[in-house]
């Protein structure tokens, strides 16, 4: 008998969407900065877990594969033609004339939140990896196809912008 952990039932799938879900929203939410793209991206991660048919070691290989499928898709994502020019005039998190909750407002609005959003997007990454999911810099660098020490110098440079950033704010 293995230990493996792989897709069974509906309710095996429901607890795996539970426990995961706000995390790759969260993920797809700092790489693209647009509630409608984390969503769709949410999606397709789950649609693709479900299709993938893949066996997992642990929950802790479960969690990597399902941090790295986010990350692929935000990536594809971001990257192509369409996200580029569209989001040339949308605002940090919202979509033009798009209405926030207020805790969409509190979420997105918050000043270290505003701050990590206006980093580029490979210190964003690895910021949120590490404070927002609590991944090690190896974990990270396993989910961003990254070494160890390329992650660790991304947190150096992006806490430095972060302060300035942060300081910036304090002072206006």
């Amino acid at each position: 008998m293995s230990n493996n952990i792989s897709l069974c039932s509906d309710s095996d799938f429901e607890k795996v969407l539970a426990l995961y879900n706000r995390m790759i929203y969260r993920l797809a939410f700092a790489r693209t900065r647009n509630v409608h793209d984390a969503e769709d991206i949410l999606q397709e991660v789950f649609f693709r877990y479900v299709n993938s048919h893949t066996t997992f070691n642990s929950e802790e290989h479960r969690k990597a594969w399902l941090l790295r499928v986010t990350v692929n898709c935000s990536k594809d994502l971001v990257s192509s033609y369409w996200h580029r020019k569209r989001s040339e005039n949308i605002p940090f998190g919202k979509e033009p004339h798009e209405e926030l909750t207020p805790q969409e407002r509190y979420d997105t609005q918050s000043t270290v939140l505003q701050a990590v959003g206006s980093i580029p997007e490979k210190y964003r990454i690895v910021v949120h990896l590490f404070y927002f999911e609590e991944l090690s810099a190896e974990q990270i660098a396993a989910v961003t196809d990254s070494s160890v020490s390329s992650v660790k110098t991304r947190l150096h440079r992006a806490r430095k912008m972060l302060k300035n950033i942060l300081k910036e704010d304090f002072y206006e």
